[in-house]
């Protein structure tokens, strides 16, 4: 009989104290690990930095690839507005069959040509290449073949670089959006991968040892995607630089893992071909979320096919505005399965070179940000590329924290949790605002558990009948 009575005053209690019970928002912080190791004091981790970290004059860089693009006689572009410029390469075109050609069509095609076939792919995607037509000249003939889907250019996309680099003493994009709370919710999982589409890695960093997947080199078809040219390396140091490991920079997630793709060369740049097939193998291959700190002005439909099949397989995608100060939509980015990331300085002021318009979606720090570099080296950078991963490492806590959410209703838990900046609401300059981590992982805990966890249940129990 007293079993009984403790049993029904247990019941009622539990029904009469479902409001008080509910988890209130700072409930999440109370599932950390308690096992994890404990976070280091933010300064002492940035004095043994600083001393590290080389300035690194990225606008002489951006300007000379651009230079070297526009006076290259084997390289032609598209102007856009008298100001901004599509690149592409002269002799080249990329083709899509409706099916795979037989080999006497293909023979009769580069015979049409005077040319060569360069690379194909397993759907159908090929790229030509001749010794007397131009690229236009290409597109128009092969439009014209039956077995043929679309033909465009070889487009040639650049690494959204930075446009104003100074030395940055301290990692402040950390705690602007609110990393180091968050890590009290989620420090992400090793099994949720974010693929990063640029220059390669430097696979020896050692601020990236254990944090790096399987990867992809495109451009030489093997596994070893080596970093030549820095770029690549700075934007997975955002996402997964080891954490309190005395030793240079800390990164966004201490868990997820980089699979790092190259498909842009030493130069900094690469054709939509091989960033098309760069997005394909990470889908392919397990990538969560899909990091292209990179882009341009053209809607290529290579790459539009390439994005939509990542979308369909349920991957984030994140891409970088832009750096030219222009409303003019940049690709990928302005494709609608994507999140377009503008840029913001440690005032929370759009940085001067950000793209802007009705296409971003959200924005992220990006001036004057440091992190790895290539040859074991650690940079500050500024640029939407360095906006970019910081959205694309808050998708992959939030895919490690709540798995069962989709890509899309990832994207838009990370629009509106974010910080309200500039005009109220979305606007051409921030997007829906600046990302906050706490807030979105709080948010995705609700989702997961709307009523809150039944062990966090008890234990309010046990603490008032204590």
């Amino acid at each position: 009989m007293r079993m009984k009575f403790l049993a029904g005053i247990f019941l009622v209690a539990l029904i009469g104290l479902v409001t008080l019970l509910r988890p209130t928002d700072d409930s999440p912080k109370n599932q950390m690990n308690t096992s994890l190791p404990e976070v280091s004091s933010p300064e002492v981790n940035r004095k043994q930095m600083t001393a590290k970290i080389m300035r690194v004059d990225s606008v002489r860089t951006n300007n000379h690839i651009v230079q070297k693009l526009n006076s290259s006689p084997n390289i032609l572009n598209i102007d856009h507005n008298g100001k901004e410029k599509s690149h592409y390469i002269k002799d080249q075109v990329t083709v899509k069959f409706n099916q795979l050609p037989e080999k006497a069509e293909l023979d009769r095609l580069l015979k049409a040509v005077n040319g060569r076939l360069l690379k194909k792919s397993d759907n159908n995607l090929y790229v030509f290449k001749s010794d007397s037509m131009i690229s236009d000249e290409l597109v128009s003939f092969f439009e014209k073949q039956k077995n043929v889907n679309y033909a465009e250019p070889n487009f040639i996309l650049l690494q959204n670089q930075p446009n104003d680099v100074f030395y940055q003493k301290y990692q402040y994009n950390l705690p602007m959006i609110q990393t180091e709370k968050g890590w009290d919710i989620s420090r992400g999982v090793e099994d949720v991968t974010i693929a990063v589409i640029d220059t390669g890695v430097d696979l020896d960093h050692p601020d990236l040892q254990g944090r790096l997947s399987k990867g992809y080199n495109v451009l030489e078809g093997n596994s070893k995607p080596e970093d030549d040219n820095g770029h690549g390396t700075h934007v997975a140091g955002i996402i997964a630089s080891k954490i309190n490991n005395n030793e240079g920079v800390a990164g966004i997630t201490w868990y997820n893992k980089i699979m790092p793709i190259k498909a842009m060369s030493g130069e900094g740049h690469g054709t939509s071909y091989d960033i098309a097939q760069g997005i394909i193998w990470a889908t392919d291959h397990g990538a969560d979320v899909i990091n292209m700190s990179l882009g341009n002005y053209q809607p290529s439909s290579v790459m539009k096919e390439a994005i939509r099949y990542a979308y369909n397989k349920d991957v984030v995608l994140i891409a970088a505005s832009g750096n030219d100060s222009s409303n003019q939509p940049s690709y990928p980015a302005s494709f609608k399965e994507v999140l377009s990331v503008a840029a913001v300085d440690a005032n929370k002021n759009r940085a001067a070179f950000s793209n802007f318009g009705s296409t971003v979606d959200i924005a992220a720090p990006g001036v004057n940000i440091a992190s790895t570099f290539v040859d074991h080296q650690y940079a500050a950078l500024s640029g939407t590329s360095m906006a970019s991963p910081h959205v694309a490492a808050l998708a992959g806590l939030i895919r490690s924290y709540n798995p069962d959410l989709s890509n899309r209703e990832v994207m838009d838990l990370i629009k509106q949790t974010s910080d309200d900046l500039g005009d109220k609401g979305k606007d051409i300059y921030y997007g829906h605002g600046l990302i906050d981590v706490v807030q979105a992982l709080e948010s995705s805990y609700k989702q997961k558990y709307p009523m809150g966890k039944f062990s966090e249940w008890l234990e309010r129990l046990m603490l008032i009948f204590n």
